[in-house]
């Protein structure tokens, strides 16, 4: 306990020096709501498409600036900063439209002239590249109070009789990953993603979290009418260093839509096959195995510039290969709050489950059907390397993430009554391969 106390002082100094040295951040970050709440506002749409390009977030960037075109029709600087990005990110179809639509015009400069010209010679020169390519790389440790969700009391019924948990409460576990994205357009309004990505994580004292784990994602995104939508598939593979290798495929989609400025609606359906092998090692792995189906529902809002506000509905149902213990029925509500401050991103949530279990486990106790909702709270904040120490991160692609997770469980079965907290600081960053 000492221990955890100790590291829950260093959790909370490394969060004061955070929001301490980054209030002396020289630039302004300018946030997404900012924009919608003036959205005709010219100064701040080019701070904000400029920071965007900064970053790396061309999509945003361009998005920014075709409304500005739109909203400001004769103003050549815009043209050309648009056009100048569609160069960068290789969208030769959207550059020569703007370029014919220039030349028609008959109040441009001989300075204008000439940029226009110049960049025409290099779209001409250029060979379009369809992919963009970026990667995904993070680092990072979480330490547990509770790793093995060890009940209140410390005991727990094993086969109808009390039995004392012999399982360890405190652990950390280091845990490092790599992504690799490919994205193209696909027609005017969709484009096709495709990421693998990869995962080690290393358990200190125990062995359950001691896994490889492999991942590919073929996503699309586009639009109906005034929805987005996202269909997906997931695969992937986990190989447990002390466990059977584990399977899943995830079939989905998700799509939202907006009203107005300041609200969002949201939805998704996902359906998943989860299997393990059956091996020496772990001959009841594979009783686990399931089918499963999920419904989610969401809701945002933006209050100011600065916090906006979520609220989800969630369903979900598992059919396992053995139904006695891993049968269930998932209800969950959730609520979060985010504040985009300029010197740091915190988004705090909250989130109660209830658990319906179908079939009684005789492992257990054989005269109980198990029944329990778990509430869990989240804190993160997340802040730029760059905003800190400009010199080490100028571009301000780095990012440090200190995240606070605390869980209270419920239940008519003492073993999953249990109180448990962890809190973790990660690195991530991402980097444009071509």
């Amino acid at each position: 306990m000492f221990l955890y106390f100790v590291r829950f002082k260093l959790f909370l100094i490394s969060t004061i020096l955070l929001i301490s040295t980054s209030a002396f951040s020289s630039e302004k970050n300018i946030t997404y709501m900012q924009i919608l709440q003036d959205p005709n506002n010219l100064d701040l749409n080019l701070k904000y498409a400029q920071q965007q390009g900064k970053v790396g977030n061309f999509k945003q960037t361009i998005s920014t600036l075709e409304r500005l075109n739109m909203l400001y029709p004769d103003n050549v600087e815009i043209k050309l900063y648009l056009l100048s990005v569609l160069v960068q990110v290789d969208s030769p179809e959207k550059a020569n439209t703007i370029i014919e639509d220039m030349k028609l015009r008959r109040d441009l400069s001989a300075e204008d002239l000439e940029t226009l010209q110049e960049i025409e010679e290099e779209l001409k020169d250029r060979e379009p590249s369809l992919w963009n390519l970026t990667a995904d790389v993070g680092f990072g440790a979480t330490f547990s109070n509770n790793v093995n969700s060890v009940s209140k009391t410390r005991l727990k019924y094993d086969s109808g009789s009390i039995a004392a948990f012999t399982s360890p409460k405190h652990d950390r576990t280091e845990s490092a990953s790599i992504g690799i994205t490919a994205t193209r357009p696909v027609g005017e309004e969709s484009s096709l993603l495709l990421n693998f990505g990869h995962t080690t994580s290393n358990q200190y004292q125990e062995a359950d979290d001691d896994f490889q784990s492999y991942g590919l994602t073929i996503g699309l995104d586009t639009t109906l009418s005034n929805q987005s939508l996202s269909p997906y598939i997931i695969m992937s593979k986990t190989d447990a260093q002390h466990d059977a290798d584990s399977f899943s495929l995830m079939l989905g989609v998700g799509g939202f839509f907006t009203v107005g400025e300041r609200h969002s609606f949201s939805y998704g359906y996902s359906y998943s096959d989860s299997k393990a092998n059956h091996n020496l090692s772990d001959t009841t792995a594979d009783e686990t195995n399931a089918i499963g189906h999920g419904y989610t529902f969401g809701y945002d809002l933006i209050i100011t510039p600065i916090i906006s506000s979520s609220l989800s509905l969630g369903y979900s149902d598992s059919d396992a290969k053995v139904d006695a213990g891993n049968d269930y029925e998932t209800y969950e509500f959730g609520i979060g709050l985010n504040f985009a401050f300029p010197w740091a991103y915190i988004a705090w949530s909250a989130s109660t489950s209830f658990n319906d279990y179908k079939v009684a486990d005789t492992t257990v106790d054989s005269t109980k059907l198990r029944s329990d909702h778990a509430t869990t709270t989240d804190l993160m904040i997340t802040k730029a390397i760059g905003d800190i120490f400009p010199f080490i991160d100028p571009n301000r692609t780095l990012f440090i993430n200190l995240s606070y997770e605390k869980t209270f469980s419920e239940a008519n079965i003492m073993n999953y009554d249990y109180l448990a907290d962890s809190f973790a600081l990660s690195f991530s960053k991402a980097l444009k391969l071509n």
